[in-house]
């Protein structure tokens, strides 16, 4: 029995030793673990790090500065389109979705270190109080505005405000001895995201939507009742350089164009289900022949209205190949003021594609050169130049071949119109002097270019004033060489941007959208195959069978 009771003794005791260690352990972990520089978790690891740093670094740290700068940097690493907005910024990039924001009511440019209010918005706070296109801000409550001082950034921030809030401008207006002084009560300005619905010819009408925002569908609906009123038998939608928006932006609009119970696109993340969105049948354009216009400037939910009308086979896309933005982002906003936009989930459209474009997580500058590395390989200028991804190959309804993984290949490609193009045109255009001379051109022309009100009239008014001459003698003047060869090479380029600036000077963005689009080859196709009736996609051949 004593034996037994020996044989037991060494058991015991190691049990015992162990347990010593492993209660020794736990509380060094728990007791200990600042003592012995000891950091846990890795989910409590940032956190942690801060505040060591905060505690222990040799030197002062702004550590507001340093989660700023670290913030970005975290959010690079998972991909792309994951960002960070600091509080600063936020409201600039909420108000362009949101449809309005609180101001004075004017499109301005700087120039010669001065404001030039180009336009003053019909109904808004600066019409009100007298405020005339051609007019010069020099100050702005008492204080001179003129100079290094005036950026757009600072302009911005002292004429913007809360709705109901004054502002006092000084004004320069040409053939006025005097500065005129208005007091401007800042007030809700609408921020247009359809920039043109109009009737291209007596049969079909076009509308331009520059982004998707809380407004645009509303704006949708009244661009369809103007054209349902002008008797119009078919449609171009025009989402080139569109980069997105609402996802049910995008949702909306769709739905006006696909009959009842149609996919139009569905999410799935690794917390978020798969969800899917329909059509119900309300729309009012479901029949309408349909032509959407693309190119690699169209992302995000311009690619889920296109990839839901290419893939319900319900209208034929023209264009280029679109950016590739296949990822959704959920906003979160913090109690500073901050937010995230955060990547939750992929959308596929309605044949089941994600047309996201490969990245490297961390690797952004490729990412973003993605659009050089593509005009490098000759993609804007021949379809040949453009490699699908042969492992996503997808279907449409009529099971025409469709592709995923990069963006939304047109149905239709137009390659890039560089006919006249020229180095002396690039460096004017760069340098900024097309725009300044038309801006410089319109002031002093002004009470006679009024009496023109429609595109076509203040066109054939200005073939007769010798343009381009006189643009060549200011950009000589401002330091650009006077190139004769090269720029009768680029007469009709030259003319065209000319004239358009002024038209848009005086006119307004539809006007100036409906004169630069009597030459836009793609807009130009798109009629086309609208005369021809051929907007509807057809099913493919079906080879026969060989015996």
């Amino acid at each position: 029995m004593s034996s037994n009771k020996n044989k037991l003794i060494p058991f015991l005791m190691a049990i015992c030793l162990v347990a010593g260690i492993l209660i020794g352990t736990f509380y060094t972990n728990h007791f200990s673990g600042n003592k012995l520089g000891i950091i846990n978790t890795s989910s409590n690891k940032l956190n942690a790090l801060l505040h060591i740093i905060d505690e222990q670094y040799v030197d002062t740290v702004n550590m507001f500065n340093l989660v700023e700068e670290a913030m970005p940097q975290i959010l690079a690493e998972l991909d792309p389109h994951s960002s960070y907005i600091p509080a600063k910024d936020l409201e600039a990039v909420n108000s362009d979705l949101k449809g309005s924001f609180s101001g004075i009511g004017v499109q301005f440019t700087i120039q010669d270190d001065t404001i030039h209010i180009n336009s003053v918005i019909p109904g808004g706070p600066s019409e009100k109080v007298g405020l005339l296109a051609g007019d010069r801000i020099v100050e702005v409550d008492d204080s001179s505005f003129v100079g290094k001082i005036v950026t757009n950034e600072e302009a911005m921030r002292r004429l913007k405000g809360e709705k109901g809030s004054k502002v006092k401008l000084g004004i320069y207006r040409p053939g006025e001895k005097d500065i005129l002084h208005f007091t401007i009560v800042r007030g809700d300005i609408p921020v247009k995201s359809i920039d043109a619905a109009y009737m291209v010819n007596d049969k079909f009408g076009y509308v331009k939507v520059n982004k998707f925002g809380e407004t645009t569908y509303p704006e949708l609906l009244v661009a369809l009742a103007k054209l349902a009123q002008a008797n119009c038998k078919g449609m171009i939608i025009d989402l080139r350089g569109n980069t997105g928006g609402y996802m049910a932006a995008a949702i909306q609009m769709v739905n006006e164009f696909l009959p009842n119970n149609k996919l139009i696109v569905y999410t799935e993340g690794r917390k978020s289900p798969r969800e899917n969105y329909t059509s119900n049948g309300t729309g009012s354009s479901q029949t309408m022949p349909l032509i959407v216009l693309m190119d690699e400037g169209s992302a995000s939910a311009s690619e889920i209205f296109a990839g839901a009308i290419q893939d319900n086979d319900r209208g034929t896309i023209i264009g280029r190949r679109s950016f590739g933005k296949g990822l959704v982002q959920q906003p979160i906003e913090f109690s500073d003021g901050s937010a995230i936009r955060l990547t939750i989930a992929r959308y596929y459209t309605p044949s089941g594609r994600c047309i996201q474009k490969p990245y490297e997580k961390g690797n952004d500058a490729e990412y973003e050169m993605d659009i050089i590395t593509r005009y490098e390989h000759g993609e804007f200028f021949s379809a040949d130049s453009i490699k699908q991804n042969i492992k996503e190959i997808y279907h449409t309804g009529l099971g025409r071949t469709v592709y995923g993984g990069g963006g939304i290949m047109p149905d239709i490609f137009v390659p890039q119109d560089t006919t006249g193009m020229t180095s002396y045109y690039r460096m004017a255009a760069a340098r900024g002097l097309i725009v300044r001379y038309t801006l410089d051109y319109t002031d002093k022309n002004r009470s006679k270019l009024q009496e023109y009100d429609t595109p076509e009239k203040m066109e054939a008014y200005l073939k007769k004033q010798n343009l381009l001459e006189k643009f060549a003698e200011y950009a000589e003047s401002k330091g650009l060489k006077r190139r004769n060869i090269l720029m009768y090479k680029s007469k009709k380029l030259f003319e065209e941007s000319l004239y358009g600036n002024v038209i848009y000077n005086m006119l307004g963005m539809e006007a100036y959208i409906a004169y630069s689009n009597q030459t836009d080859k793609t807009v130009q196709k798109a009629l086309e195959v609208l005369e021809k009736g051929e907007s509807f996609p057809k099913a493919p051949e079906v080879e026969a069978n060989k015996e």
